[in-house]
């Protein structure tokens, strides 16, 4: 039987995690964070084998990492939403590495075929549903509208995290919202109708 490590797995990847947002991921080989966490190779080689099996843990732990920061807590299911869209923009202006990792170099699951996937996702198809009862919506109408939101929002989330464009969270987020109301009338809903939001304070 092999001699047991006393260092955790979960030591390690919270470690790697660390250095990724700090330093990004080209930053993290065995050598580099083992001397990060202050022990040997060993401990490393016997949880993750090589940096393939690391890579693939430090996926799921970053990716898990970030949904936990993204979590909504609002009743309303466009505030749900909203707090979401805010969560991922704290995310690329103050953890940009992370980012990068995870939603521009692909670290964050299975690529899509097309755009259909932002509908039938699991967790969009049932805020949709939300959605849809909340404001008398069809669930397509709601639909296109998470979608058409979430892809703009992904998109100046990008230009901030790869520093093309340099502003605030409050910037980001009143142009992100300028976007979504209108994507909402878009889809049929009268400006009366629109939730009102608290201004964002960041």
């Amino acid at each position: 039987m092999g001699r047991k490590t006393q260092i955790s797995k979960e030591v390690i990847l919270e470690a790697a995690l660390k250095m990724l947002i700090r330093d990004g991921y080209s930053s993290i080989n065995i050598k580099t964070l083992s001397k990060e966490i202050g022990c040997s190779t060993q401990p490393l080689v016997w949880h993750f084998k090589n940096m393939e099996g690391l890579r693939k843990a430090l996926s799921e732990y970053a990716l898990n990492y970030a949904n936990c920061k993204m979590r909504p807590s609002h009743e309303s299911a466009v505030a749900a939403f909203e707090q979401v869209g805010i969560a991922f923009i704290h995310i690329a202006v103050n953890k940009p590495n992370l980012f990068r990792f995870l939603y521009l170099e692909g670290y964050c699951g299975s690529p899509s075929d097309n755009f259909d996937a932002l509908i039938t996702d699991k967790n969009n198809a049932a805020l949709i549903k939300r959605i849809s009862k909340d404001l008398d919506l069809s669930e397509e109408h709601a639909g296109r509208y998470l979608q058409n939101t979430i892809i703009y929002t992904h998109g100046i989330a990008a230009l901030a995290a790869t520093g093309i464009i340099n502003a605030s969270e409050k910037e980001i987020m009143q142009l992100v919202n300028r976007a979504a109301d209108a994507f909402l009338v878009q889809e049929g809903v009268i400006s009366e109708q629109i939730p009102h939001r608290e201004e964002t304070q960041k």
